[in-house]
């Protein structure tokens, strides 16, 4: 699970979901669920807010649920809520490690008997109880079944379509990018910081944008040194991990640049699981991929296919 947020200063905690009591809570949730203000799916990034791709998953024949898209993620979850809701005993399998981007956590699971949203469908799949801190999601949605998906998020009309890949080039207008084909490994392309080349993993489920330790090292070697601002970083197990916001050039992926100023730098101990705790790389976050107009992830083609907003 990958999904994670900076927090300034001393550890805070990220807002859970409100106590519902008395009625039953499917009653009392679904007109939320499916009728809230702002985008049903897919939020943009704007200046005042980090977008956020949630699909409309079936649980079990209810929902459909806001299950936050994460790539960094292999295995779905869901919340205490939602298994409550579903009337999911937690005692019944075995609890797990669930691993986050600053730490892990052993959490119950439940069994789900059927996972639905367009062409996925998965069956008898047990899943992590994951916090409740997840920006108003019910829980994520893992890449285990979306070896033969193409993804199709399109921020302009809030929509997100997941459907069998018939192996469709990118369209007029659109970059491609390639990453490896391996569902077990979260999306990696290559890309240039300034003029140092980093692994750039494709992070759906992370809020900001976090850079490691590597990467900072090689930028600051080739110029005058800079001491950044203390930051935090809260992971989805509510870990807690120290990093740096310093100054950063462009991020390069040869036709299409992310500008952002301020990156935060840490050693999450994701890069180590990924194996990337020694050569520059970077999670490329929702801060920044929210500001596309398209994306397709085409996990048969193996390709990322963008389209720009104007200007």
């Amino acid at each position: 699970m990958s999904a994670h947020a900076a927090v300034p200063g001393p550890a805070a905690a990220a807002p859970g979901g409100a106590a519902i009591a008395d009625a039953d809570p499917y009653d009392q949730l679904s007109p939320i669920l499916i009728q809230g203000q702002g985008p049903r799916f897919v939020a943009p990034t704007r200046r005042d807010s980090i977008g956020r791709i949630w699909a409309p998953v079936y649980l079990d024949g209810k929902g459909p649920f806001r299950l936050v898209l994460d790539t960094g993620a292999t295995q779905s979850g869901i919340t205490e809520t939602v298994a409550a809701i579903l009337k999911l005993p937690l005692d019944r399998t075995p609890p797990v490690l669930l691993r986050g981007v600053t730490g892990t956590a052993k959490v119950p699971t439940v069994r789900i008997d059927e996972l639905t949203v367009g062409d996925l469908d998965q069956s008898g799949a047990v899943v992590p109880i994951v916090p409740d801190a997840l920006g108003g999601a019910d829980g994520v949605l893992g890449t285990a079944g979306l070896a033969d998906k193409r993804i199709v998020i399109d921020f302009r009309h809030d929509r997100i379509t997941i459907t069998y890949s018939h192996g469709e080039p990118a369209a007029e207008g659109f970059e491609t990018l390639t990453f490896r084909p391996n569902l077990e490994t979260p999306i990696i392309v290559d890309a240039y910081v300034g003029n140092v080349r980093a692994k750039a993993i494709i992070d759906t489920g992370g809020q900001l944008t976090i850079a490691n330790d590597a990467l900072r090292d090689a930028l600051l070697s080739r110029r005058a040194q800079r001491h950044g601002r203390f930051d935090q970083i809260e992971g989805a197990t509510k870990a807690i991990q120290d990093g740096e916001i310093i100054a950063t050039p462009v991020i390069d992926f040869g036709s299409v640049e992310i500008h952002d100023p301020y990156i935060t730098y840490s050693n999450l101990l994701i890069f180590e699981h990924w194996h990337l705790e020694h050569e520059p790389a970077i999670l490329i976050g929702m801060d920044a991929l929210g500001l596309l107009q398209e994306l397709i992830i085409d996990y048969k083609r193996h390709e990322l296919q963008m389209r720009t907003a104007p200007g």
